[in-house]
C-alpha cells in the first residue's frame, strides 16, 4: 500500500517513546518532558552522518535520530568550538530524540544543545545496527496500517487462523474446542488486524477485552484463567482466512482444493476458506486440518494436484482438470 506514512499521520497512529525506553532498556540521559508525553509518528530510523557534516536538505525531522560509531567517530575530530556549531545546527531542527548508541561517551555540547533545544537525549549500549533493527521493528508493529473485523483469531499447529462469519454461527465456539485441543487464542469478537510489512498481516486483540471469549448460554469466559497461559497469546501472523457459514444446499462448494481463494486485507492476499456448517461437522478437526493443509502448500505440496495427477485427469499444460465432470 502506497503512502504509508501519509497514512499513518492520517490517522494519527504513533507510539510513546516511554515504550521504546521500557521495551529496549534505554538508558534516559535528558529529557525535559514525560517520555509518556513524546510521541514518534514516523516509521523511520534515521542515522544523521549528512546532516553533521552540513547537508540538510530532504531531513525529515520527525524520525528518530541514531548516532554510532561512525558519526561519533566523526565529530570526535573537531575542536570544542567547531564540535559545537555541529551539535547546534542539527539539535536547531528539533528531532523527537537523538539515541547514542554503545555508550559511547555523552559530549557536553551534545547535552547542551539538548537542553537548549529541548530534544530528549537518550543512551542504548547496543550495538547501533542490532538497536536500529530493534527500534524499527517496534515502530513498524505500532504505526502499522490497521482495521478491526469481527471474528476470532487463534494459533493452530503455527498458522495464524482468522475465522470470519455472522454473529452465532458459532466462530467462539470453535475456539473454545481448538483450545481446549492444545492450541491458542489471540483474539475473539474483535480482531485488530496490523500491516507490519509489504507481505505480512499480524493480529491482536484490543487489550480491554484480550483474553475473554463470549459463549452464548454461558456468558463471558477468561481463557487464560480457566485453560492456563499456555492457551493464548498476544499477537500472531494471519496466515489463513476461514469463512464460516451455514449449509447452503443451493451452494457449490469447493471439493478438491484446487481452487486458490484469496481474502485481501489492507492490501495483503492471505488464502481463504469457506466452511460449510451443519450438525455432524467436527468444526475444530477441519480447521487443524486446513491449517496443516495450508502449511503443505506452502511448502510446496498440493494433495488434490497428485491425486489429480495420478488419476490423469490434469492437463500439466494448462492445469486445467476433468473432476468436475464427477
Amino acid at each position: 500500500m502506497p503512502g504509508w506514512e501519509n497514512q499513518n499521520m492520517e490517522h494519527g497512529y504513533s507510539v510513546k517513546l516511554s515504550k521504546i525506553v521500557k521495551d529496549l532498556n534505554v538508558e534516559m540521559i535528558y529529557s525535559p518532558y514525560d517520555l509518556n508525553d513524546v510521541k514518534i509518528s514516523s516509521m523511520d530510523v534515521n542515522r544523521p552522518g549528512l546532516q553533521l557534516g552540513g547537508f540538510f536538505e530532504y531531513f525529515d525531522s520527525s524520525r528518530i535520530q541514531l548516532i554510532g560509531m561512525s558519526e561519533y567517530a566523526y565529530l570526535k575530530k573537531f575542536d570544542d568550538d567547531v564540535l559545537m556549531e555541529k551539535l547546534d545546527s542539527f539539535f536547531a531542527l528539533k528531532p523527537p530524540v537523538v539515541i547514542v548508541s554503545r555508550d559511547l561517551e555523552i559530549f557536553p555540547q551534545m547535552l547542551e544543545c539538548a537542553k537548549k533545544y529541548k530534544v530528549p537525549l537518550l543512551r542504548t549500549p547496543e550495538s547501533t545496527s542490532g538497536f536500529f533493527s530493534s527500534v524499527v521493528g517496534i515502530l513498524a508493529t505500532e504505526l502499522a496500517p490497521r482495521v478491526t473485523r469481527h471474528g476470532v483469531l487463534v494459533e493452530v499447529y503455527g498458522e495464524g487462523i482468522l475465522l470470519l462469519g455472522e454473529s452465532g454461527v458459532g466462530k467462539s465456539e470453535t475456539a473454545v474446542e481448538l483450545v481446549k485441543r492444545g492450541h491458542r487464542l489471540i483474539a475473539d469478537d474483535a480482531v485488530e488486524i496490523r500491516r507490519v510489512s509489504n507481505r505480512t498481516l499480524v493480529g491482536t486483540s484490543p487489550e480491554n477485552i484480550r483474553h475473554f471469549l463470549e459463549l452464548r448460554g454461558v456468558g463471558i469466559i477468561n481463557a487464560r484463567r480457566i485453560f492456563g497461559m499456555g492457551s493464548i497469546k498476544e499477537t500472531e501472523k494471519i496466515n489463513m482466512v476461514i469463512q464460516l457459514e451455514p449449509w447452503n444446499p443451493d451452494r457449490v462448494y469447493d471439493r478438491m482444493g484446487m481452487d486458490n481463494e484469496q481474502m485481501e486485507i489492507l492490501g495483503i492476499s492471505v488464502p481463504s476458506l469457506t466452511i460449510p456448517i451443519k450438525p455432524g461437522r467436527n468444526l475444530a478437526i477441519i480447521i487443524e486440518v486446513a491449517a496443516m493443509n495450508n502449511r503443505q502448500k506452502k511448502m510446496g505440496y498440493n494433495a488434490a494436484q497428485e491425486l489429480l495427477e495420478k488419476l490423469g485427469m490434469i492437463d500439466q499444460g494448462d492445469g486445467s482438470t476433468d473432476w468436475d465432470a464427477y
